[in-house]
C-alpha cells in the first residue's frame, strides 16, 4: 500500500469513526507519522469471518473498534431483515464478557438492531457464552451475538453470531452475512438508547433469563442425589480469571450444597486480567492462584473457566497429594466415560446416543464411547459443527440422540438446550464426576489410569507458533503451502501412510500414491498425515488468533504395562515435537 493510500485510508476512518478515543488513536498517528503502525491498523479490513470477529482492540479498519462492530451489525442487521417472515418482527439477543469495551460494544451493535426494527434483548450486565446460546434458543430470536475474545489476550475483542438454534452460523447464512457486511461501506443506521427502549426495540434482561438457564444447567446432572449426599464431603476451588463465569458457576453449584470456593484475586471481572498473561484455562501458569488454593484447602477438584465461561480447565490431586491438571483429551475421556457409563448402567442411554468431536481431538474418546455403545461422528474444529450435526440429527425421525460433544481446547457440551460449548453445565458434571469416583474409593486420576489400561494409553500435544501482522499470515501460508507441496515422508522415525488435506476434500495414501474424494466434510485448510502406527499429526492455523497449531496423538497398545506404555509413547511425541519446532524455524527464516 502506498503511503498516499495508507493516509487516505486513515482519514476516511476518522471521519466514519464515531467514537472518539478510537478515532484519536489514529489522528495521533497521522501528526507522529507512524507509518508503520498505521499500515498494520489499514494494510487490510478486520476480516467478517464465518464466525463473526475478532482481533486487537483500536482505532483502523483492522481493528475492533465502535465503526467495525458497528458495520458488522449493520451488515446482520439488513441479512436478518432480508431473511425474516414477511409481517413479523425479527429479534436478537446480545451478551458481553468482561473485556475492555464489551459493555460498549454491546450496546452499539444493539442500538443499531433496533434502528433496523429488529427488537433485540440485550443482557443488562456481562454473561457467559453458553448462556447467550441458551438466551436465542429461550426467547426465540432470529440471532445473537456475543462480544468476546474468548480466552486470547487482553489486547483483543471479537464479536461471536448466532442463529435461531442458539449456533454460531454456517452456511448459508455465514455466507450469507458475510457478503452484506461487506456491502455496507460507512452506511449506518443507528438509533439512540432512549428512542429504542421507548420504541420497544431495546429490551434488557437478567435474572428471568439465569434462572431458566440455570435449571437447564441442573438437568444434565446423571445422578443428582450422589451430589446431595456427598456434597458436604467435596470442596471445589474455583477461578473465573476475572471473567463471566463467577457468578452462575458459584450459584449452580451453590444451589446443589456444594462448597465453592473462590480465588478472591481472580473472582471479580477484570478486563485487564492483572493476575494472568493469558486468561486461557489450557496455559497451566493461569491456574496456579488456583492450585495454590486448592493446596491450601484440601480441595477435591480445581476448576477454571476462560472468561467468556464456554471452556473449562481443571486439576486434582494424585496419591501424594500434589496437583495435576488434567488436559483438554484427558477432561473429555473422562467424561465420556461417566456420561455414557453412567447413562449405560442407569438405563437411560436412548436407542442411538450420539457423541461428536473434532478432527483433532483424540480417538480414546471415541474409543470409550463406542464401549458403551455411542455412535461417534468427528468435524472440523469450532463448535458450530458440532451443532449442525445435532440440527441434522433432530432433523430426522429415527436419527441419533446427541449426548455429548466435545474437542481438545477444554470445551465440552452435554445436552441439546446450549449449541456452543458451556463451562458451567461441564463444571458441574466435573464435580458430580469427582463425587461419584470418590464415593467408589478411587480418584479422578485413578479412573483415567484404568481406562488407558483397557483401551491403550494415548498422549497427545499441541504446539503453537504465533505470527502476528502482515508478514505473519504470509509465513503461516507457506508453512501450509510447503506441507502441501512437499508432504513429509515420516515423523520421528514412523513412516506417513496417509495425507488429509481437508482444504480439497481429499485422502492421498502414500503407498500406493492413489488419491480419493473422500472426505464429506465443509472445506478447511487442515491437513493431517497417518502414520504407520495410527499416530495423527494435524497442521491448521488458528481461525481466531494469528497462530498455527500442530496437534499430535500417539497412542500404546490396550492392555500394556502404564509406565512402558507412558515411557515409548512420551518418546515418540517428543520426538516428532522436535521435527515440528525444526520445521517451523526453517520454513520462517527461509
Amino acid at each position: 500500500m502506498t503511503r498516499n493510500e495508507l493516509l487516505q485510508k486513515a482519514k476516511e476512518y476518522i471521519s466514519l469513526e464515531t467514537d472518539a478515543q478510537f478515532r484519536g488513536e489514529v489522528e495521533h498517528l497521522l501528526e507522529a507519522e507512524d507509518y508503520d503502525e498505521l499500515n498494520d491498523r489499514f494494510y487490510t479490513e478486520i476480516e467478517f469471518g464465518t464466525g463473526g470477529l475478532r482481533g486487537v482492540i483500536g482505532g483502523g479498519y483492522n481493528r475492533m473498534n465502535s465503526f467495525t462492530v458497528q458495520q458488522a451489525t449493520e451488515g446482520l442487521a439488513r441479512y436478518v431483515k432480508r431473511s425474516a417472515a414477511p409481517d413479523t418482527t425479527p429479534s436478537a439477543v446480545i451478551a458481553h464478557d468482561s473485556r475492555r469495551y464489551s459493555d460498549t460494544f454491546s450496546l452499539q451493535a444493539a442500538l443499531v438492531l433496533a434502528a433496523h426494527g429488529i427488537r433485540t434483548y440485550l443482557f443488562s450486565s456481562l454473561r457467559p457464552t453458553p448462556e447467550l446460546s441458551f438466551a436465542v434458543r429461550y426467547l426465540g430470536a432470529c440471532t445473537g451475538i456475543v462480544v468476546t475474545a474468548s480466552h486470547n489476550p487482553k489486547e483483543y475483542n471479537g464479536y461471536k453470531v448466532y442463529w435461531d438454534d442458539g449456533a454460531q452460523v454456517v452456511e448459508p447464512h455465514d455466507k450469507g452475512i458475510i457478503e452484506e457486511v461487506r456491502r455496507v461501506g460507512g452506511s449506518i443506521k443507528r438509533i439512540s438508547r432512549e428512542d429504542a427502549i421507548e420504541q420497544g426495540m431495546l429490551v434488557m434482561i437478567d435474572r428471568e433469563i439465569d434462572d431458566a438457564y440455570v435449571e437447564a444447567v441442573k438437568r444434565v446432572s446423571v445422578r443428582p442425589e450422589l451430589l446431595h449426599k456427598h456434597a458436604q464431603d467435596l470442596e471445589i476451588v474455583y477461578t473465573p480469571l476475572h471473567g463471566a463465569g463467577g457468578y452462575l458457576i458459584e450459584r449452580v453449584l451453590g444451589e446443589l450444597g456444594l462448597q465453592v470456593v473462590p480465588v478472591s484475586e481472580q473472582r471479580d471481572p477484570d478486563g485487564e486480567f492483572p493476575t494472568v498473561t493469558f486468561p486461557n484455562p489450557e496455559e497451566p501458569a493461569a491456574l496456579d492462584l488456583a492450585l495454590k488454593l486448592g493446596n491450601e484447602r484440601n480441595a477435591q477438584i480445581v476448576m477454571g473457566t476462560d472468561p467468556d465461561a464456554d471452556r473449562i480447565g481443571i486439576a486434582v490431586p494424585d496419591a501424594d497429594k500434589k496437583f495435576q491438571l488434567i488436559t483438554g483429551n484427558q477432561l473429555g475421556v473422562l467424561l465420556v466415560d461417566y456420561l455414557f457409563g453412567s447413562r449405560a448402567e442407569l438405563g437411560t442411554l436412548p436407542k442411538r446416543p450420539a457423541f461428536i468431536k473434532t478432527i483433532v481431538t483424540t480417538n480414546l474418546q471415541r474409543r470409550v464411547a463406542e464401549h458403551y455403545g455411542a455412535e461417534c461422528y468427528d468435524t472440523l474444529t469450532g463448535f458450530k459443527h458440532i451443532a449442525a450435526l445435532i440440527r441434522d440429527f433432530e432433523s430426522r425421525s429415527d436419527g441419533p440422540q446427541f449426548i455429548m460433544g466435545d474437542e481438545e481446547s477444554y470445551g465440552y457440551l452435554i445436552g441439546t438446550e446450549v449449541r456452543d460449548k458451556d463451562a458451567i453445565a461441564a463444571a458441574l458434571l466435573c464435580a458430580e464426576m469427582t463425587a461419584y469416583h470418590y464415593s467408589h474409593g478411587r480418584s479422578i486420576l485413578d479412573r483415567l489410569h484404568e481406562i488407558y489400561r483397557t483401551f491403550g494409553y494415548f498422549e497427545e500435544s499441541t504446539l503453537s507458533r504465533y505470527f502476528e501482522g502482515q508478514q505473519g499470515r504470509e509465513t503461516m501460508d507457506g508453512l501450509m503451502r510447503t506441507l502441501r507441496s512437499d508432504s513429509p515422508r515420516s515423523f520421528g522415525g514412523t513412516a506417513v501412510v496417509e495425507v488429509r488435506d481437508y482444504q480439497a476434500g481429499t485422502t492421498t495414501d502414500l503407498r500406493t500414491e492413489q488419491t480419493r474424494s473422500d472426505i464429506d466434510l465443509p472445506r478447511s485448510n487442515v491437513l493431517q498425515f497417518i502414520l504407520e502406527d495410527e499416530t495423527i499429526i494435524s497442521a491448521r492455523p488458528s481461525g481466531t488468533e494469528p497462530k498455527i497449531k500442530f496437534y499430535t496423538s500417539c497412542a500404546g497398545a490396550p492392555g500394556e504395562e502404564l509406565s512402558v506404555a507412558r515411557e515409548k509413547v512420551s518418546a515418540k511425541v517428543a520426538a516428532i515435537r522436535d521435527e515440528i519446532e525444526a520445521f517451523i524455524d526453517n520454513e520462517a527464516s527461509s
